[in-house]
């Protein structure tokens, strides 16, 4: 760990003395670009983050949002743990959940789903499957030992993951105005208390590892910056949270995680405007002959900064007792600057804001994303079907969703595999549905369109599911931002994500940065993974499968409608057999859209409701057959039978309806609709398209979709 020369000069300023080598390691983590976003804060005020519902914004360890009740509140929360789970995914990423977990304890709330967003190399290179197993292995791991369901998310297979996968987690949980409780420390003379976990070394650095390209040899020379992470340990803290919260015992609270000791109890007291007096040897510690600058940068997991009242530090100590948890009294809330001291010498004294919001902003060039050229491959339908349907992107995910138990807490009501997870609120008599991902096909050919469509195709999930959108959160993924290219198009991914969630009037309420996504291979492509949630009275949802009973129509498909360009850019079409092209336009009335979709999914002659994006109306009508099921389609309209089959214009859905008039009439003068077909029991699917008929039975299909489980099960 290093500060550059340029920070230390401020530090040295500010100080007015050379800083102390724990000062210096300090700074150095709390000023990188994991901690401080330095190149990206500049540009997040593109997002609106207020509404009537957002009962507390970006800032804090989550955002917290009320249900329509008024009554209930849920925390929204979402984290990387990105060149960790390059060095060791198992520990990766079990660690990415626990921190997020710890996120939402910090709030006063308890975590009852989560959502995994994962993106790797090509599906066919072993080092790829390598990380998808092990980074799935820890989250089902972390996660089932926590009891904490994990209900939705979503993989990705793509060139420029190789050298850098991406892990994405989101985490919901729930409180309400009693219980809520905030990072912001209260009143000088409050002690600091330490819950959790014995302080080891593991994860020191581990601010500045992720701030930072990956070397080649990162998966051996960074592999003390990783933590370990003990999900046993986190189920304690998770209900030990629960009682101090219960019994009103904690005035503010942090979760211990980039920059550990030092970060968590910095940031707490410089919320509040004040400082702090740490003793360092007082922390309950694992390994023998620990210096001042590991206990307070070491990011061992499960541990928890807690500000408590003198009267009820007792309290507190007998809870972590009950719970078989350590428990430390390290210090206390001041009105003066932060200050750590170790044996009696003291080893930092810095203004606590100064730490934390010191850090000044990098003013960086930015090239605006190439527009692509149309060079358009010609394969026979029936190659191409096989090829989309039956490639990684498109294909079942269930070998990764079977491994997590989704029925933990009897919550959820619609379980993974469909376009959006639904959870029971059942005290505020509220379903509450949950969709999370991106698609870096679309991103990497045009990085604005791209982040618009992946906005609009969360929203639509939630929507197809009879829920309207609520608010979000986003973790904003890019490569080296210093380069012009790659920081270009990290613009573009925010703006366009921003510009989407305003006009669907959907808050983004927090999220996470990781920049510093590049190695050897290369950067990797612009990733704006979104967790949004949506809300509706009640807990049921049409299914995405067919019924088998119904007519077929296509809502909002603008090139079946013949009112758009058709366009296949960003399509997994082009990705299964090279070229290029413009990524397809976004469909007008774009709220009215959402807001009506989620009324038609709730109509009682609605069968089935299925978005349409990724691999196309190909894709997710090869989805919605089954052994009992089929469909027999026929898809006019623009273009070639690869554009009408295969284009991934989102904001789209296939709806099977015993009323199709109905349907026609609620989206009279907001979306084009489509009969395309019928729904019936061949348990096949046929598809036209001018002068040509695809013909797929369900175990055929089946047999294309589980290229994940037949690769990895053997």
């Amino acid at each position: 760990m290093s500060l550059s020369d340029a920070d230390r000069e401020l530090v040295t300023a500010e100080l007015d003395r050379d800083p102390t080598p724990a000062e210096a390691a300090l700074f150095e983590n709390l000023w990188s670009e994991h901690c401080a976003y330095r190149s990206s804060r500049p540009l997040l005020s593109a997002f609106e983050s207020e509404s009537d519902d957002v009962v507390v914004g970006p800032g804090d360890d989550a955002a917290v949002v009320a249900l329509p009740d008024g009554e209930t509140y849920i925390t929204l929360g979402i984290e990387s743990h990105n060149h960790p789970s390059y060095v060791d995914p198992f520990d990766g990423a079990a660690t990415g959940v626990g921190g997020i977990v710890r996120d939402t304890l910090s709030m006063g709330a308890y975590p009852i789903a989560l959502a995994d967003s994962l993106y790797f190399g090509e599906f066919d290179r072993e080092h790829s499957k390598y990380l998808f197993e092990g980074v799935v292995e820890g989250i089902s791991h972390y996660g089932n030992c926590i009891g904490v369901p994990t209900v939705t998310g979503s993989v990705a297979f793509h060139e420029d993951y190789e050298g850098n996968p991406l892990v994405n987690v989101a985490c919901i949980g729930l409180t309400n105005e009693e219980r809520l409780v905030t990072a912001e420390a209260q009143d000088p003379g409050n002690k600091l208390v330490l819950v959790g976990n014995a302080t080891g070394r593991d994860g020191l650095g581990g601010a500045s590892f992720a701030s930072e390209d990956l070397s080649e040899d990162a998966e051996t020379e960074d592999r003390p910056a990783v933590q370990v992470g003990d999900p046993y340990t986190e189920k304690l803290l998770i209900e030990a949270n629960e009682a101090l919260v219960d019994e009103g015992l904690v005035e503010s609270a942090r979760d211990l995680g980039a920059a550990g000791l030092g970060g968590a109890t910095s940031e707490l007291v410089a919320k509040g405007g004040l400082g702090a007096h740490i003793e360092l040897e007082r922390v309950h510690q694992r390994e023998p002959n620990m210096n001042a600058l590991e206990i307070l940068l070491a990011e061992s997991q499960e541990r928890m900064a807690y500000e408590v009242t003198p009267e009820n530090v007792d309290a507190v100590a007998d809870i972590a007792e009950r719970f078989d948890l350590g428990c430390s009294v390290i210090g206390e809330v001041t009105e003066g600057n932060y200050v750590c001291e170790f044996e009696g010498e003291t080893v930092v004294d810095a203004p606590a804001e100064f730490l934390g919001d010191g850090a000044p902003m990098n003013d960086l060039p930015a090239e605006e994303p190439p527009e692509p050229d149309r060079d358009l491959p010609a394969p026979d339908l029936d190659s191409a079907f096989e090829a989309v349907v039956g490639s990684p992107n498109t294909a079942s995910k269930r070998w990764v969703y079977r491994q997590y138990d989704h029925e933990v807490q009897v919550r959820t009501a619609v379980p993974p595999g469909d376009d959006a997870a639904l959870l029971a609120v059942r005290d505020a008599e509220t379903g509450l549905a949950f969709s999370s991902g991106a698609d870096p096909n679309w991103t990497d050919t045009a990085p604005y369109d791209g982040a618009r469509a992946v906005a609009l195709e969360n929203a639509t999930n939630l929507a197809a599911k009879g829920t309207t959108p609520l608010a979000a959160v986003d973790c904003l993924n890019g490569g080296n931002p210093e380069k012009p290219d790659v920081y270009g198009a990290f613009k573009s991914i925010v703006d366009g994500l921003a510009d989407t969630c305003d006009e669907l009037d959907v808050p983004v309420v927090g999220g996470n940065v990781s920049l510093y996504n590049d190695s050897p291979s290369g950067p990797i492509p612009p990733t704006p993974t979104l967790a949004m949630v949506g809300t509706k009275e009640g807990y049921d949802a049409p299914p995405a499968e067919l019924s088998g009973e119904g007519e077929i129509l296509v809502v909002n498909d603008r090139t079946v409608a013949g009112a758009a360009d058709p366009r296949l850019g960003g399509s997994e079409y082009l990705a299964q057999f090279g070229g290029s092209d413009r990524f397809p336009e976004l469909p007008d009335q774009r709220p009215a859209f959402v807001e009506t979709l989620a009324d038609v999914a709730d109509f009682e002659e609605t069968l089935a409701v299925h978005d349409a994006s990724h691999g196309g109306l190909a894709a997710t009508l090869a989805e919605m057959v089954t052994g009992d099921t089929g469909a027999d389609v026929t898809l006019d309209g623009a273009g070639t039978p690869a554009h009408r089959l295969f284009h991934e214009q989102p904001g789209r859905v296939v709806v099977e309806t015993a009323d199709p008039d109905t349907v026609e009439d609620a989206f009279d003068g907001i979306a084009p609709v489509q009969r395309i077909g019928a729904a019936d029991d061949s348990g096949a699917l046929s598809l036209t398209a001018d002068d040509e008929t695809l013909h797929y039975g369900a175990e055929a299909i089946a047999d294309l979709r589980s290229v994940i489980e037949r690769e990895l099960d053997g």
